[in-house]
Order: C-alpha cells, then sequence, then structure tokens
C-alpha cells in the first residue's frame, strides 16, 4: 500500500483544495492529512481564524471520497513526529515550498510539490464575502 501525506489548515475549503487532495490520492491508496490546531492558525493567521474548528475541518476533509484519514498538529515539532510516525511514500507540499525546507520531508520516500494552477486562496475568499457586505 502507498502512503501519501499532505498537511495545511484546510480552514475555508475551495477548488484548489480539493484539486490537490484528487491529485494527491491519485498518488497512491491511502491519504492522510495533518491539519493545523485552532491554536496554531490563530497565531499564525491572527484572531479572526480559523472560520472553522479543527474539528469542522476535520468532518469536512473525512467527507471527502480522497481522504483516507486526518490528525491534528500545533507545533513544527508535532508535525515532524506525525510525519515520522506515518512514515509516508510520497508527501505532497505547494510548489510555493521549492527550495526552502518541508518540516518532515526527510521522513517521506518522496517529496512532490504540486503546482497552483488557479489563485485560490482563502484569505481572497474570506475577503470576497466580506466585500460582499
Amino acid at each position: 500500500m502507498k502512503k501519501i501525506f499532505v498537511n495545511g489548515t484546510f480552514d475555508l475549503l475551495h477548488p484548489a483544495h480539493i484539486k490537490l487532495l484528487n491529485y494527491a490520492k491519485n498518488l497512491g491508496d491511502y491519504l492522510h492529512i495533518a491539519i493545523d490546531t485552532d491554536e496554531r492558525v490563530k497565531e499564525k493567521k491572527g484572531k479572526s481564524r480559523p472560520v472553522f474548528s479543527q474539528e469542522e475541518r476535520k468532518f469536512f476533509l473525512m467527507n471527502l471520497k480522497a481522504v483516507d484519514s486526518v490528525s491534528f498538529f500545533s507545533t513544527d515539532h508535532e508535525l515532524e513526529e506525525e510525519i515520522k510516525r506515518f512514515s509516508p511514500d510520497i508527501m505532497v507540499v505547494g510548489s510555493d515550498w521549492k527550495g526552502k525546507p518541508v518540516i518532515g520531508s526527510q521522513f517521506a520516500k518522496e517529496l512532490k510539490f504540486y503546482d497552483r494552477i488557479e489563485n485560490y486562496s482563502t484569505t481572497s475568499t474570506l475577503q470576497r464575502i466580506i466585500d460582499w457586505g
């Protein structure tokens, strides 16, 4: 069984998230997603985030056909330990990480970069909602 690992916030799901997860799942048999805890999201993105709690985000992800399991992490060390424990065949990260250190990549047999095709982001989606007023 080929194991695939992806991590991120996955706060407000948009088409780019779904495309990323489908891409990752197509690389193997079992897709595990590690998501940032609510506290970590607040720390990194501000006190108004996340929009959805970690349990709600987990629920959304677990109900996608591509996703087999979801876990939480609240520090870089916890993320690294999660990757080490899972021991993925392939770890998928966004192409914006090319040339940068990727936490836990040493525990994956292979690192693949996913190129963003469209300009989706949770922040821009939230701004559009605010602008609608």
